[in-house]
């Protein structure tokens, strides 16, 4: 299994059919698991998916649409009846305070966790990780929508060649990584600026700066494609992306993996938004979500 993977829930939109249940996306990235949008049961989603509820240590909601927030009464409940033992973050829009408390208590039961609320209000930073940093921004839809980006800390990688040239063995390259300097030789030296690993979250918008924000330079976009371009009238009306703008969007962006999702009940075959993005010039890794998929995290991109 890798540390950092995607977990698909669910990928239908306002509708579920017959193979695709309610959104649901579990980013799995090292020691966290971080749900986003459940949508209805995404409790049985995540039990199909081999997921527990003590593997989830913070949620994130773009917005109170049902597709997108009515499992958050069973996730709650659940991570209460499992008695998760640590905190757990709920980030959504702070104007949709009435509706996270409905759901919070929808019915009776036991409280044994520590549920923390952190309604979002405005862009930007709402946590920071020795793993990553996590922002928000505003989309664009009927109601409230924010979007979310993950991004690690810039790091150093170690070159073994500069290493052995001047010296640096064994357990004095762990001295040196942390210390910046070890007999004469500086950290600079042997190492090399090394990018953290960006990941997005895009739900319910119109095409707006903010989508090209989220999306800069991510190894890994989700982000929905509702409609196809034939219909991109009815998706601005709406509040939605088609295939071909969220694929524009990521090839302008230099996303590396494109994960499209959220699809109208109208589309039968998923094989046209594939080839809408495709025809839209993005050439990344591209994977129309099924329910149920793993998605890795691309492995680090070789600044050099």
């Amino acid at each position: 299994m890798s540390a950092r993977e995607l977990v698909v829930l669910g990928t239908a939109s306002q509708v579920p059919t017959r193979r695709r249940n309610h959104n649901g996306y579990l980013l799995r990235w090292d020691g966290e698991g971080i749900l986003f949008d459940p949508g209805e049961g995404t409790q049985r989603q995540l039990t199909l998916a081999g997921v527990s509820a003590h593997s989830l240590t913070r949620i994130c909601v773009s917005h109170f649409h049902g597709d997108h927030a009515l499992g958050l009464a069973g996730v709650i409940q659940r991570i209460n009846l499992d008695r998760v033992p640590h905190p757990v973050p709920v980030h959504y829009p702070a104007s949709g305070q009435r509706y996270f408390d409905a759901l919070r208590y929808a019915t009776a039961y036991h409280e044994t966790a520590e549920l923390r609320p952190a309604p979002v209000a405005e862009d930007g930073v709402l946590a920071r990780t020795d793993a990553f940093e996590l922002s928000a921004a505003r989309l664009s839809h009927p109601v409230e929508s924010f979007g979310y980006r993950l991004v690690e800390p810039t790091g150093r990688r170690m070159l073994p060649d500069r290493l052995a040239a001047l010296g640096v063995t064994g357990a004095d390259i762990g001295q040196l990584r942390r210390t910046g300097r070890l007999r004469g030789v500086t950290l600079a030296e042997v190492s090399e600026e090394r990018p953290g690993q960006r990941f997005a979250f895009v739900m319910d918008t119109r095409l707006c700066d903010a989508v090209y924000e989220l999306a800069a330079g991510c190894d890994l976009l989700v982000i929905e494609s509702t409609f196809m371009a034939a219909d991109a009238g009815l998706a601005d009306e709406y509040g939605h992306l088609t295939a071909e703008q969220a694929a524009r969007v990521a090839a302008e962006s230099g996303v590396r993996h494109l994960v499209l999702t959220h699809f109208s009940q109208r589309y039968r075959d998923p094989a046209g938004f594939a080839e809408e993005a495709r025809a839209a010039g993005f050439t990344g890794t591209l994977t129309v979500a099924e329910d149920l998929t793993r998605v890795p995290v691309p492995t680090r991109a070789d600044p050099r």
